[in-house]
């Protein structure tokens, strides 16, 4: 008999998170699991990605009440009674109160999910909270979801985000098992809630190299004939992924004389922020946004370097998309770094730092031979691909 199992997650946008999620719900046996995925937005450039033989869900009320869930109280009440719609900004309030007197996000969710029912009847084998650390969903699997095991994935590095220790105490002591998706990150999670050590387990991303070095050569790469030195990064235009750096990096590449250009794929909203930045360097020829790419593995088949620049990560999972294409890598010190790159063999490691990494470019763009060994010592490397799947198998087993 098939074993029932639910993913629940924000929803399909272009992310780490959610490549890592449509991979395992592609490499899972569809003969041997019913899988449903269960999204709050009915939205996101992955949607069509989602595996044949997968039920998709989508929490429809969600829309309703995410303003209170995700932005300030008080904000959202005084925002609701300025557009007119004073039932609506009595009740907001109303939520408001709740919190204040009980000072539980789980009453507030409570009361929510009251208001905006989750319609799921389904018992499942296993229910997994995916998109972690996110209070909501981590509520809704536990109260809203019947399993017979609840799975907290958690994503994320703990030790840079600003978490609510007290909820997710709470939380936490209600799932079977929580997976984290590198060791630094396993190890900072338990730094945090020591008492969970038992229960908490590393669980390397799954991905298909099949897919991506077939989609690499079906896809679109550079079209700007440039015949210098190309560096590439991927990632979401946002603070923790670090693009402010390396255009900074880049204007010092150039004032050197080196004949290099860097190319950023991925949307975000520090977009005008880094347009800003690249005209204040006099980079618009140079530090070029490809923008929102659903297939980014053309341009990692064709560049010559690929860097990571990030403030921090759970687990990079580009990065070892990346090392397919047996590139040389720069990337900072994030969580998982070390655990996918050997430093000075397959890549280089720095500190997030503009003189480590600058001097990291400039021994790749100067020296050869070096970048020719780690080269080589990419392509002996054996890559693991299927993460750790047989743990998952062996719990639902």
């Amino acid at each position: 008999m098939k074993k029932k199992v639910a993913f629940v997650a924000i929803n399909l946008n272009v992310g780490g998170t959610e490549k890592a999620l449509l991979n395992m719900l592609t490499v899972m046996p569809k003969d041997q699991f019913d899988i449903t995925l269960i999204l709050l937005e009915n939205r996101g450039e992955f949607r069509n990605q989602v595996p044949e033989g997968v039920k998709t869900i989508i929490y429809d009320q969600y829309p309703s009440i995410k303003a209170v869930i995700n932005d300030p109280l008080p904000q959202t009440v005084l925002h609701t009674l300025k557009q007119g719609r004073i039932l609506k900004g009595i009740r907001y309030f109303s939520f408001y109160i709740v919190q204040k007197l009980w000072g539980k996000k789980q009453r507030l969710f409570h009361e929510l999910t009251t208001l905006a029912p989750l319609d799921i009847h389904e018992c499942y084998d296993v229910a997994i909270a995916y998109a972690g650390p996110m209070e909501f969903i981590s509520y809704l699997v536990i109260e809203k979801i019947k399993a017979a095991k609840k799975i907290q994935w958690i994503h994320f590095d703990l030790s840079k985000l600003t978490i609510d220790v007290k909820y997710w105490n709470t939380m936490y002591r209600k799932f079977d098992n929580i997976f984290a998706v590198s060791k630094e990150g396993k190890d900072h999670l338990v730094s945090c809630f020591p008492e969970f050590m038992n229960k908490t387990e590393t669980f390397l991303n799954v991905f298909s190299p099949e897919l991506i070095l077939q989609m690499a050569e079906n896809g679109n790469g550079f079209k700007d004939n440039f015949k210098g030195f190309r560096i590439l990064t991927v990632g979401r235009l946002s603070f923790e992924k670090g693009q402010d750096l390396i255009i900074k990096v880049l204007a010092r590449l150039k004032g050197e004389g080196h004949c290099v250009r860097w190319y950023c794929v991925g949307e975000g909203p520090m977009r005008s922020e880094y347009e800003a930045l690249i005209k204040k360097y006099s980079l618009e020829e140079d530090f070029i946004l490809l923008g929102l790419q659903t297939n980014p593995y053309p341009f990692m088949k064709e560049c010559d370097l690929y860097v990571q620049p990030s403030r921090h990560e759970g687990y990079c999972l580009t990065l070892t998309e990346a090392k397919l294409f047996k590139k040389p890598i720069v990337a900072t010190n994030f969580a998982g770094a070390n655990e996918q790159i050997s430093n000075n063999k397959t890549g280089i490691i720095v500190n997030f730092d503009e003189e480590e990494l600058l001097t990291a470019l400039n021994r790749i763009l100067n020296d050869h031979d070096h970048y020719q060994r780690i080269k080589a010592n990419l392509e002996k490397e054996q890559i693991v691909y299927r993460g750790d799947l047989n743990k998952f198998y062996t719990l639902l087993n």
